[in-house]
């Protein structure tokens, strides 16, 4: 299997983000890891794996970036305003550096999927809601939906709303709906099992993000998995299996 790693420059933060290529051809993916995790994640946690074949045969190309979760929701320190700052500055790296990699990398290949498990779900949610042109199929596997509840702290302002889907989601409206609703697919993914309820919320969150997607319009799955399915790798990698072969 084709592997390829380099660092972009992200200026916001005065370091370099790891982009990690698996493929040689098809369907650009981007993977978002788990909070605070690495572009390395996906593999080491056999996510990688669980989709050899469609990487194989040339049907996705995988590219699997770092997070910056340390410096932006995961860092308890600040504020919920400069946290989300902080994601912003974030979001323009993937879509200003990393986005232009892609392109560049997968010409003609198509708009990317972007997915991920856990806070890597947020991620991708709240990249497609934002930027539907560049990545109009997210599939989100147990996420949390709403940075509110994340141990945030301080006032709320513009930031804290736009990067919290279930804050601006109800007020979609107009034209720009009607081009998402044109536009972007969503599937969301959970468990009823160990830890998709507490402490990460990830069921509830699911359901409500589905009701919020669906009385707008936008085409959207919510697919839970039984109380057997853990908040864990070993279930994220049946899940992965399952839903990528139907976008590639």
């Amino acid at each position: 299997m084709e592997r390829h790693q380099l660092e972009l420059e992200a200026p916001g933060f005065g370091r370099v983000g790891t982009v990690i290529r698996y493929g040689h051809f098809g369907r650009p993916v981007l993977v978002f890891p788990s909070e605070a995790g690495r572009a390395w994640d996906y593999e080491s946690n056999g996510m990688v794996g669980a989709v050899s074949s469609l990487i194989v045969e040339g049907r996705v190309k995988l590219y699997c970036v770092d997070s910056f979760d340390d410096a932006s929701w995961s860092d308890r320190s600040l504020p919920i305003e400069e946290r989300a700052r902080r994601h912003q500055a974030y979001q323009g790296w993937i879509t200003d550096q990393v986005a232009a990699y892609v392109a560049s990398d997968s010409p003609g290949a198509g708009p990317a999927v972007v997915t991920g498990c856990s806070m890597g779900a947020y991620h991708a949610l709240q990249l497609s809601l934002q930027r539907a042109d560049l990545f109009p199929v997210a599939i989100c596997q147990s996420g949390n939906y709403d940075p509110s509840t994340w141990h945030g702290w301080g006032e709320r302002g513009d930031a804290a709303y736009f990067t919290n889907p279930t804050d601006y989601v109800p007020h979609l409206h107009g034209d720009h709906l009607a081009w998402m609703r044109s536009r972007l697919h969503v599937v969301l993914t959970v468990g009823e099992g160990a830890w998709e309820t507490h402490p990460t919320g990830s069921l509830p969150a699911a359901r409500r993000m589905a009701r919020l997607l669906g009385e707008k319009g936008i085409s959207h799955e919510l697919d839970v998995w039984g109380h057997d399915v853990s908040h864990d790798w070993p279930w994220w990698r049946k899940q992965i299996a399952h839903h990528l072969p139907r976008f590639c």
